[in-house]
């Protein structure tokens, strides 16, 4: 592509805040070239990362420890794999249950036999297990009811499984809780975070999680062999690709967005950075078009394979198809569109006239995709490297003009309707995971997370006022004590213009699952199945390159993956 055509003209324009951070468009949120999975393949791809299975001793119920190391160019990580045996009434995707029929520790190095011995006592209480600094994740996984079993009898039987029973499902096993960064005894972030393979966000966890894909598949081939020795078949490997890890997210993650302001600013800033770059280009050249629509009819595939049972997703999903169906007319061979000036641009603008919420995010998605050379690098500053001061010497009527004009959708809430106070959310002392409650049904408000950022931001403004100008922050907040957190999180959010949800999340509007599909796109997932407003089921790594693929050429090629198409294959 030539400079001419990379050239950002001056209308470029980013979507503003108020646009992008409104929880009906982060509810409508998809993958990109910068979520956190797409990053970590592209890196182990680039640096030949090189993973072994080096311990495999699972019974002929496939009950027992594995070990997978993980070579980078650095160092070793290793995930210790425990298979258990599991109750059926045991089995359930809810954080609170207490056995599992995996579970997991993802090792900092390669672990000795007296540091898996330890494990084995410790990780499959999880919780309740005592961990060191040498762990940096652990996790747990349950079978796949509807599938786990179907592929062990086909592949006994020396047959392949259905496609479509694979494509309705998309994982052999489901985690149920990923945990890291200190929690329970394990290393701290920091202690970790200027390795360069680490220091984006979530990437141990997604280390983990891939590698946990690999090891689901091992097992469902080595119960086949131990079940029918002479009979069993391996799994298609292009089976194997379209099979993920699954995954079900609760309340717990939803809290995430609002304490961590500016880390929040850096993700939506990078992939708001990247459309407008995309938009801006003069051009688009035959091989980004025809790139695009490649991509398009895929995503058109893999949207016509999303079927839930959820209504309202169901209703959005038959939106979505339809403006997918519009965006192919526009951008077909010939079209007008790619006729005029910057037709990136030209083609969102009309999207945002014709197509649904989710489908105008789908098409950000589409339109990074081309473009490797001018995206990628914006997911090189996604997480956060120093902490905000507060800057004390600011006056009184300094704090009050910039909560006037940031935090404008703030005071606009009107909380002398109850609604808009209906939930307060808390910590489970239980499991030391975020709740909601019903402010007016159920105990506990007085132990309210400082997160209702609109009515803090009220009753700061509400103070503020009272105020004469010139005193500073810093006599403010000795006779405001109870507001320190919020004037500090205004001040970042004067600072990082994507910092802060721009809605009120203690509202009877509120619906969590919005706040969990916004973060769980950034980590690159798909197959979004609500299960009601406060929990989803997702599908991680669908359609990502397995362990021995990874120095391939199209190592991230997998977005929007879609069903093998594969000749039925009968029983020997």
């Amino acid at each position: 592509m030539t400079a001419q055509a990379l050239t950002v003209t001056p209308e470029a324009k980013m979507r503003p805040p108020a646009e992008v951070m409104r929880l009906a468009r982060m509810g409508a949120s998809f993958q990109t070239r910068i979520s956190f999975m797409r990053r970590l393949i592209r890196r182990m791809h680039r640096e030949r990362w090189r993973i072994e299975r080096t311990r495999f001793d699972l019974d002929d119920e496939g009950y027992g420890t594995a070990l997978y190391v993980v070579t980078t160019p650095e160092r070793c990580y290793s995930l210790v794999c425990f298979a258990h045996y599991l109750e059926p009434e045991h089995r359930t995707d809810r954080v609170i249950a207490e056995a599992w029929d995996a579970t997991f520790s993802l090792f900092d190095g390669v672990p000795t036999d007296a540091d898996i011995d330890r494990l084995a006592k410790q990780t499959p209480k999880q919780e309740a297990g005592r961990f060191q600094a040498s762990e940096l994740v652990m996790s747990r996984a349950n079978k796949s009811l509807r599938l786990f079993g179907r592929v062990v009898d086909s592949l006994a039987q020396g047959g392949q499984p259905d496609p479509d029973a694979i494509d309705a499902v998309g994982y052999l096993m489901r985690t149920t809780a990923v945990y890291a960064n200190g929690k329970f005894g394990m290393a701290d972030r920091t202690r970790y975070a200027d390795r360069p393979e680490l220091a984006p966000p979530y990437q141990a966890e997604m280390l983990t999680v891939y590698l946990i894909r690999g090891f689901t598949l091992d097992l469902v081939e080595h119960l086949a062999r131990r079940r029918a020795p002479d009979r069993a078949v391996t799994l298609d490997r292009r089976l194997k690709r379209h099979l993920g890890i699954g995954n079900a997210t609760g309340l717990g993650m939803a809290p995430f967005l609002v304490s961590h302001p500016v880390l929040i600013h850096n993700w939506f800033h990078a992939r708001e950075t990247a459309l407008a770059k995309v938009r801006s280009l003069e051009v688009a050249t035959p091989d980004r078009r025809v790139r695009f629509r490649a991509l398009l009819a895929q995503a058109e595939r893999h949207v016509a394979e999303w079927n839930v049972d959820d209504e309202l997703q169901t209703a959005r999903i038959a939106a979505l198809r339809e403006g997918l169906r519009l965006l192919t007319e526009w951008t077909a061979e010939g079209s007008e569109i790619f006729q005029g000036p910057a037709p990136w641009d030209a083609l969102y603008r009309r999207a945002e006239g014709a197509v649904s919420i989710e489908g105008q995010e789908l098409l950000v998605s589409l339109l990074l995709e081309p473009y490797p050379e001018l995206i990628d690098e914006l997911g090189e500053a996604l997480q956060v490297d120093r902490e905000e001061a507060f800057d004390p010497s600011m006056t009184v009527a300094e704090m009050r003009a910039i909560v006037d004009r940031h935090y404008a959708w703030a005071l606009a809430v009107d909380f002398g309707d109850p609604r808009e106070s209906q939930y307060f959310w808390y910590y489970s002392t239980e499991k030391i995971e975020p709740r909601r409650g019903a402010r007016r049904d159920e105990p506990g408000a007085e132990k309210e997370m400082q997160i209702a950022v609109a009515r803090d931001v009220q009753a700061l403004r509400v103070a503020l006022g009272e105020r004469p100008g010139d005193e500073i922050m810093a006599a403010f907040l000795m006779r405001h004590a109870e507001l320190r957190h919020v004037a500090r999180r205004v001040q970042i959010g004067a600072r990082y213009a994507y910092a802060e949800i721009q809605d009120n999340i203690i509202a009877a509007s509120c619906s969590p699952i919005d706040i969990l599909r916004g973060k769980l796109a950034f980590f690159g997932v798909s197959k979004f199945d609500p299960k009601s407003d406060l929990w989803t089921r997702i599908t991680m790594y669908q359609g990502a390159p397995l362990d021995d693929e990874l120095d391939r050429g199209d190592a991230d090629d997998w977005c929007f993956p879609v069903k093998p198409v594969i000749e039925p294959c009968t029983s020997h």
